[in-house]
């Protein structure tokens, strides 16, 4: 079994990093204009998203198109 990548609001952050906002869909026309950005410590919540459908991942494993 792999490492979880994405994060849901409320989650505990695995490991210390800078984490932003991606979209469920991983379509091109979906691509989030400004995401939010957090650092985190190892054990700290993840805080709400701007809606639903989107998820916290860590910055350098979010794809970039």
């Amino acid at each position: 079994m792999g490492e979880q990548t994405e994060f849901e609001p409320g989650d505990k952050a695995p490991n210390p990093g800078v984490y932003v906002e991606v979209s469920e869909a991983r379509s091109f026309h979906t691509q989030i204009q400004n995401p939010k950005r957090v650092t985190l410590e190892r054990g700290e919540t993840f805080p709400e998203t701007s809606n639903k459908d989107r998820k916290w991942k860590k910055a350098e494993k979010a794809r970039v198109h």
